[in-house]
């Protein structure tokens, strides 16, 4: 199957706002917000003043969006450089295991390396995503041991 990957633009927030309710059940997740919620969202994440985020889309044939890359740049990096961090890598079930998932990974590396000062590309995964960590393995990638995870709910008394 030909794919198009591209930057997502502002005729994307409704197609992103519904893959993310598909990522989110993939997740297991069973608590989704509404639709217009995510509309709101997705248009703040990607084209607020300053966007947060930045997303690489996977088009299929019919111009249906099966895939995403989304990442942000943070600072500092090694030095006083910074780097490019996924945050989700996700490719539609039907999709899975025919190479969208490593050219997302390529066009992911090339950003980074066309930035200037971007000095990396870092992610993360579940230990307990067993397919995730092969994928990455498969492409070459070695799992790093040297962080933990904190995360805190901004949202909690």
């Amino acid at each position: 199957m030909t794919v198009t990957i591209r930057p997502a633009d502002r005729r994307d927030i409704v197609a992103v706002a519904e893959l993310i309710e598909e990522i989110e059940r993939f997740y297991g997740s069973t608590e989704i917000q509404p639709l217009e919620e995510r509309h709101s969202q997705v248009e703040e994440a990607l084209f607020g003043s300053p966007p947060l985020a930045s997303a690489l889309l996977v088009e299929d044939g019919a111009g249906k969006l099966v895939g995403l890359a989304a990442y942000s740049f943070l600072w500092p990096a090694a030095g006083s450089s910074h780097s490019l961090f996924l945050k989700e890598l996700y490719v539609r079930d039907t999709l899975r295991r025919q190479g969208v998932g490593a050219r997302l990974m390529d066009e992911l590396r090339a950003l980074a390396a066309a930035r200037p000062g971007c000095s990396r590309v870092e992610w993360m995964t579940d230990r307990d995503n067993p397919n995730a960590r092969a994928f990455y393995k498969s492409l070459g990638f070695a799992e790093f041991d040297g962080k933990i995870v904190y995360r805190v709910d901004t949202n909690t008394g």
